[in-house]
């Protein structure tokens, strides 16, 4: 072998090295539902608040679900790392209000967005999706036990 041949080669396969760890870098993107045996069934369309709020079971099972769909993006624990919105800001407000009323009206809100957008992806003025829906993967119940777990992180954080 040549010796300029050899760099090439090394150069390379450097190269090839390093294009598959960037490839690599979100890990497994693909969508997987949730086991949500245990919790009290929601029916569909049954409303936008979040029944499990607080409930250790739901927290667990959306910690879970957390972990293998939304922290290659939103990051380990929810604490985002900068590459797409910081989940535990969407309730921070709600749970600093100090009238009951006015939490859980903002409350509310935040769960039918979360809701939303979880189920049906968002999309720039462009018409890209910059996060897939989950309306085929997830059921009402992987939803808000999600969102339980982002709100008992958010409650963590905050303390």
């Amino acid at each position: 072998m040549k010796p300029g041949t050899r760099w090439q080669t090394l150069g390379c396969g450097l190269f090839i090295v390093l294009f598959s760890l960037k490839a690599l870098a979100h890990g497994d993107v693909t969508p997987h539902p949730l086991d949500t045996t245990g919790l009290q069934p929601v029916a569909p369309g049954s409303g936008y608040v979040n029944p499990y709020r607080g409930n250790t079971k739901a927290i667990a099972i959306g910690s879970d679900g957390y972990l293998h769909n939304c922290a290659g993006c939103h990051g380990l624990n929810a604490i985002s790392g900068g590459v797409a919105p910081d989940l535990l800001a969407v309730a921070k407000d709600c749970f600093g209000m100090k009238a009951k009323d006015q939490q859980e009206s903002c409350l509310k809100d935040t769960d039918e967005y979360f809701r939303d957008i979880t189920l049906n992806g968002k999309k720039t003025g462009e018409g890209r999706y910059t996060m897939p829906g989950y309306r085929s993967v997830f059921t009402e119940e992987a939803v808000w036990a999600i969102k339980s777990y982002i709100d008992a992180r958010t409650v963590e954080m905050n303390r």
